[in-house]
């Protein structure tokens, strides 16, 4: 898409970037150029050109996003990604409009599900992963069930369409969070949101992990379990994908995994039927809603629901 000048904007996003731009002191008096960068389903993304050698990436929140993000959280986080190693430089955050300035990764573009048939892109993707996972917790801990129950209330609250079978949904999310408490949790910071366009790839097959937006203490083993979910790997790749992680495949490990594919397309699922009722974007929010209930009914209602709660 082509390049706008500061002061060229003709549509509400744009106008919305240029007031953004207006309040970030660092560009006070700099000739910009902006144009549209395409992904997400929850804000508009931008690169921002100001004549210097290094281009910027901006995010301007969507409407009614702010009903499931803390920027503040999710700016540590980007912080804390970067100093992990596998992060996206910050070089300015506007705290009162929740937006965060990143420097715009050159090389790098978003994976898709494709490029993880290549080894070396799983490989670079756990490395990533853990080295974010594994560093200091966070300020901010709300755990799946803490994020499904809220978004549960959420729906009611906005008049999001539920499905008739909620309550069982609901009643196994119960299940396993008695069993997992029972078990016990291993709380590290998570990015919560491991679509394959969130980890971005350059030429060598080399990874850097974007959009924390999410980010929280979560259970360990739900990194995994989202992404496997996302990705639809075949069962080979996830038990190779969990030694590389975890050093070993048990069936501990592979339980909590399977218990959390299901509480993870149930998250998504209510978190669609919210964002159908109160986002402004070009996108069928219900559609992917109902795929993502189809794929938790999958997991709730497997033969072996029951014993991976016992393994937990």
């Amino acid at each position: 898409m082509s390049w706008k000048t500061l002061g060229a904007a003709e549509t509400a996003a744009e106008h919305e970037l240029e007031a953004i731009l207006a309040r970030a002191p660092r560009w006070h008096g700099r000739t910009l150029r902006y144009r549209p960068v395409a992904g997400g389903i929850s804000n508009t993304n931008w690169r921002i050109d100001e004549g210097g050698p290094r281009d910027f990436f901006l995010k301007a929140p969507g409407r009614g996003t702010e009903m499931f993000i803390d920027r503040m959280a999710a700016h540590e986080a980007s912080r804390r990604a970067h100093a992990s190693g596998f992060g996206v430089e910050v070089v300015d955050f506007l705290p009162e409009a929740g937006v965060e300035i990143f420097v715009f990764v050159e090389g790098f573009r978003a994976s898709s599900t494709l490029d993880f048939l290549r080894p070396t892109v799983r490989r670079n993707a756990v490395r990533a992963l853990h080295a974010f996972n594994d560093s200091t917790p966070l300020g901010l801990t709300k755990t799946i069930f803490d994020m499904i129950e809220e978004h549960a209330a959420q729906a009611g609250e906005v008049g999001g369409r539920l499905p008739a079978d909620q309550p069982f949904l609901m009643q196994r999310c119960a299940e396993a969070k008695a069993a997992f408490l029972a078990s016990g949790m291993d709380l590290v910071p998570c990015m919560n949101d491991t679509l394959a366009g969130n980890f971005m790839i350059d030429e060598a097959d080399e990874v850097v992990i974007v959009d924390f937006e999410y980010a929280s203490n979560n259970e360990r083993a739900y990194e995994l379990a989202g992404w496997f979910d996302e990705m639809a790997f075949p069962r080979d790749i996830e038990r190779e994908m969990t030694e590389a992680y975890f050093g070993h495949v048990s069936r501990q490990v592979e339980a909590r995994i399977n218990v959390l594919k299901g509480l993870a397309d149930l998250k998504w699922s209510t978190w669609a039927m919210i964002q159908e009722a109160v986002s402004s974007l070009d996108f069928d929010f219900h559609k992917y809603g109902m795929w993502k209930y189809m794929r938790a009914r999958n997991q709730f209602h497997h033969p072996d629901w029951n014993a991976w709660l016992r393994w937990l």
